[in-house]
């Protein structure tokens, strides 16, 4: 087994060090590679990029900002790993949780994990944040009839074939509902773990919007009804 990190980065200067740090310092029970594709950065996040020196990390960049699922299509389709997973680069997300989503996987327990979040009053964004990612997750629910928990958790992981064999072409957030709807479709029922979460306020960075969620919505409706999003 051999895991690769896909790591999207847009204008992230102030956590991008801490984040990269913290996914190399976990003790991964397989081999790892960090695969980080700069969207097009313009806050001196390129520059950090330069100082690198490790041969688990690859670097790939973006002229212009592409948005997130492009990024992970870009990184999803230099990896040469077993199987994937996502972290943002913002530190909402703890990397010390990854083995967490390894074990069943290891276990044979599952093929697809999801990291899932606990939201409380001082990990979440806000009550609207939390009301939508909770309104979206059952709209799929109700549509796929099925119970998952976390439909937009960052923490997805899977085999990197099967994650390829997705074709997923929402090119911003929307991939995270794509990526979920498309398994859903597909009959996999991701096994859910716990993991830690401190969401970043619009002060520090945050960039979903209530947008993201109405577009969450169309594509699962489209993949439900059509199969493609």
């Amino acid at each position: 087994m051999k895991l690769s990190i896909l790591v999207p980065v847009y204008n992230e200067v102030s956590t991008f060090d801490q984040v990269l740090k913290r996914i190399l310092d976990v003790d991964y029970p397989c081999e790892l590679e960090v695969v980080v594709v700069d969207d097009g950065s313009r806050d001196g996040t390129s520059e950090l990029l330069d100082k690198i020196d490790d041969p688990r990390v690859a670097v790939h960049r973006h002229d212009v900002n592409r948005g997130k699922g492009a990024a992970i299509r870009t990184a999803a389709t230099l990896a040469t790993g077993t199987h994937m997973t996502i972290c943002d680069a913002d530190l909402e997300y703890d990397p010390d949780d990854i083995p967490k989503l390894l074990a069943p996987v290891i276990a044979g327990d599952s093929e697809v994990v999801y990291g899932t979040r606990t939201f409380s009053s001082h990990t979440s964004y806000s009550f609207w944040f939390v009301l939508g990612n909770r309104g979206v997750t059952t709209f799929a629910n109700m549509l796929f009839n099925c119970y998952i928990r976390d439909l937009e958790t960052c923490f997805k992981l899977m085999p990197l074939p099967l994650y390829r064999s997705l074709d997923v072409r929402s090119a911003g957030f929307g991939m995270e509902a794509e990526v979920t709807g498309k398994l859903l479709r597909l009959g996999y029922r991701p096994f859910e773990v716990p993991i830690s979460y401190r969401a970043r306020s619009r002060a520090e960075g945050k960039k979903l919007t209530w947008r993201d969620g109405v577009e969450a919505l169309w594509i699962l409706s489209r993949i439900r009804l059509f199969g493609r999003a």
